[in-house]
């Protein structure tokens, strides 16, 4: 399997292999820490991605995503990095309003990388701009899906999966499920393939965060089936499901990722992000025990600055 990767076009972006540490009885897989722009599993998709940009002699990328996209951060500092050109196409699909979240957190790093940014009221405006895009740049434009979530994209989780097994293998081999959050499909799609090339038997659990579990396995479903027609791997459809995430919406805070953040920001200085991984993480115990589980932290961190007005703690509650 390693062999067939080799084989397509990559670039190298993040510092690997990610740690696997034991973390609030449970075992994390930290992405978070996978280095450029802050971190995050995106950078493993995008070194498929953009290695197929660059072989192909393309110069200018465009990519969509929520206004604090992680996605679009990363792709941001890629470019950078790699010298080419970034537009992004950010909807206002999350009803907030705020300056902290209009201006801060990934906002402001996608400023600070050096992207034009595109902030539009609706997907119908996004697609417009986006059509705008390719025919201004042409074929010099690399155009990334949501989420970097296509066949080539979810190649970077099936490398992160057949990581993640040669750790487990080494250092935990007990463990029996794999949970993580979802929301284009990309991550768990790369992860299902991989593990299954990989050889190793256990579960993978993805919590939706963006939409209704049907249409989140659909997601999943379409990837995995073209990524094991690509690579010629076998997946046990039994092996994975997909969960309901928590909360009124996507983007949207509830009491309980938020006491998740601050918990395990105050036992471990580990930090969760209220989009993604704290809504999944308050569903860990749902999978099966804590010591047979591992918990693939995605990153996100600096949504956290955007979330600013719902982390502050209540001053009336200072000194109770």
């Amino acid at each position: 399997m390693q062999d067939v990767l080799a084989d397509r076009p990559f670039v190298d972006l993040g510092r690997w292999p990610t740690p696997l540490e034991p973390v609030d009885g449970t075992w994390m897989k930290r992405d978070d820490l996978s280095g450029l722009g802050l971190g995050g599993n995106k950078l493993r998709k995008l070194e498929f991605l953009l290695g197929a940009a660059l072989a192909a002699g393309q110069d200018t990328v465009v990519t969509t995503g929520a206004v604090q996209s992680n996605h679009a951060r990363l792709t941001a500092a890629a470019c950078a990095r790699l010298g080419l050109a970034c537009h992004l196409v950010l909807v206002a699909t999350v009803p907030r309003s705020d300056p902290a979240y209009r201006e801060s957190g990934n906002v402001l790093l996608d400023d600070l990388f050096g992207a034009t940014v595109h902030v539009v009221p609706d997907q119908a405006t996004a697609d417009r701009e986006l059509a705008r895009l390719h025919e201004a740049h042409g074929d010099r434009l690399c155009s990334i899906p949501l989420g970097g979530s296509d066949r080539v994209g979810a190649l970077g989780y099936v490398a992160g999966a057949l990581e993640l097994a040669a750790q487990l293998e080494a250092d935990a081999p007990h463990v029996r499920r794999v949970v993580t959050a979802t929301s284009s499909g990309g991550t768990l799609a790369g992860l299902v393939t991989g593990l299954a090339a990989a050889g190793w038997s256990g579960e993978v659990h993805g919590v939706a965060v963006m939409e209704d579990v049907p249409p989140a396995t659909a997601r999943v479903e379409r990837l995995v089936a073209e990524l094991t027609d690509d690579l010629g791997v076998a997946v046990d459809r039994a092996a994975w499901t997909v969960h309901a995430g928590i909360g009124p919406g996507y983007g949207v805070t509830d009491p309980a990722s938020l006491d998740a953040i601050r918990r395990l920001a105050a036992a471990s200085g580990i930090l969760l992000d209220p989009v993604y991984t704290a809504k999944a993480y308050v569903q860990l115990d749902q999978a099966g025990p804590r010591t047979e589980t591992v918990f693939l932290h995605t990153g996100g961190v600096p949504a956290l600055f955007a979330y600013q007005p719902d982390l502050v703690a209540d001053p009336t509650t200072e000194g109770d």
